[in-house]
């Protein structure tokens, strides 16, 4: 459970409580307080609760697709074992933040916060509602659900804009889900579902092969793909984003107009990082971010940056599971060198290199889906065992309870 944040400890304040900043916590706790009973984690977050995010595209569907229980988490509950004064949770949002006088104002409690280090994991926010935590926590995101759903009863038409994995996967839920597999009129499937994309191809960060074996899987469930071509307005105004089950209007940049009973923004993030000052932000709205040290070195001493926020590396959640052992690890040193210890005791300074070989994996439907790993092309039933047959679910109890930073890496 959170506690009061009035102590003597110096407080090492992780922002976000998702996949970063839950991990980051655990690790902490488990790797670093021993050694420092000075300090103490203060983990901030607008939501009591957590979630497996990339499940979105399937979960949106019904209920009875996950386990409720396992899909959604508790964060006080998942640090109830550690001891007591090590650990405080609160529930916020930060508003703003002082890098140089050392304090994060949110809006929750005391509203002000002072911190010895900081790590900023605040994550990103998508265009649709329905894929994620863009609001508080799963009140209102099973609330956008509720009502896509109300809007797939009798749905003739949906139009799904963007071309990556969210908008594949989606498409490949819905298509299967309205259409079934292997759908014997691909011309006029029972709902023709319509992916738009501004790309040559789907997936960019595949290469064009794998891209075209997705759109055949995709044309089995009832997927059509228009591709180089963008959407250049929706009408109403709000369709797809704050009235998820809107008919809209669909115009492309060539003109047509797509008439849809459904409209699904699946394209572009906006990076959690308006409480930051600008100068600390590259000009996409990430945090500047060393690649190699993950220190935010603009902003002084002792701030980290980790995930979709910072510079150092593509948006990905494999990506963070690679540079959160090199962030705890420098964040461990910093301490301890500040604490009194010598060059000799804390160990070497840790540096992260960027996996920059082909890794993505794209269910497309319950049974099919591409991929590749470190480079090499995966056959559709390795990413339906990886991924697909329950979108990561089955790695996150682990990872949520810290089962998963056990050993320090």
């Amino acid at each position: 459970m959170a506690e009061s944040t009035t102590s003597t400890k110096k407080n090492i304040v992780i922002l976000g409580g998702s996949y970063a900043g839950i991990s980051t916590a655990h690790y902490l706790l488990k790797h670093l307080l021993p050694h420092l009973p000075t300090h103490q984690i203060i983990l901030i977050s607008p939501s009591a609760q957590t979630m497996c995010r990339p499940a979105c595209p399937r979960a949106l569907i019904s209920d009875a697709m996950f386990p409720q229980d396992k899909l959604f988490v508790n964060i006080p509950e998942l640090f109830s074992p550690y001891p007591a004064g090590s650990f405080t949770f609160i529930q916020g949002s930060a508003q703003s933040l002082d890098h140089v006088n050392r304090v994060v104002t949110i809006d929750a409690g005391e509203g002000r916060v002072v911190f010895d280090a900081l790590v900023i994991a605040t994550g990103s926010s998508t265009p649709s509602p329905l894929m994620g935590f863009n609001a508080r926590d799963s009140v209102a995101l099973k609330a956008s659900w509720g009502e896509f759903r109300t809007g797939l009863e009798g749905v003739k038409s949906i139009v799904i804009a963007g071309g990556g994995p969210v908008g594949v996967e989606t498409a490949g839920e819905l298509g299967e889900m309205l259409n079934g597999r292997g759908n014997k009129n691909k011309a006029t499937p029972s709902v023709p579902i319509t992916i738009v994309t501004s790309g040559a191809e789907l997936l960019p960060s595949l290469r064009p092969s794998i891209a075209r074996k997705a759109e055949v899987f995709l044309l089995d469930v009832g997927v059509k793909v228009v591709k180089n071509v963008k959407v250049v307005s929706v009408s109403p105004e709000g369709a797809g984003t704050t009235d998820v089950a809107s008919k809209a209007k669909v115009t492309l940049g060539d003109g047509t107009v797509l008439e849809a009973d459904l409209y699904i923004p699946a394209v572009g993030i906006a990076y959690n990082t308006g409480f930051v000052d600008k100068s600390l932000l590259t000009a996409e709205g990430r945090i500047n971010t060393n690649a190699s040290t993950l220190r935010v070195d603009v902003a002084g001493a002792k701030i980290y940056a980790m995930g979709d926020v910072s510079s150092a590396a593509r948006p990905a959640v494999h990506t963070i599971f690679a540079t959160l052992p090199v962030v705890c690890a420098n964040i461990k040193r910093d301490l301890l060198l500040e604490s009194g210890k010598g060059e000799s005791e804390v160990g070497k300074e840790r540096t992260f290199v960027e996996d920059l070989r082909e890794t993505q994996f794209v269910p497309i439907g319950r049974n099919k889906g591409v991929g590749a790993a470190m480079g090499w092309q995966l056959p559709s039933l390795m990413v339906w065992a990886i991924k697909g047959r329950d979108y990561w679910l089955w790695t996150t109890g682990g990872l949520w309870s810290g089962k998963q930073w056990n050993k320090e890496t």
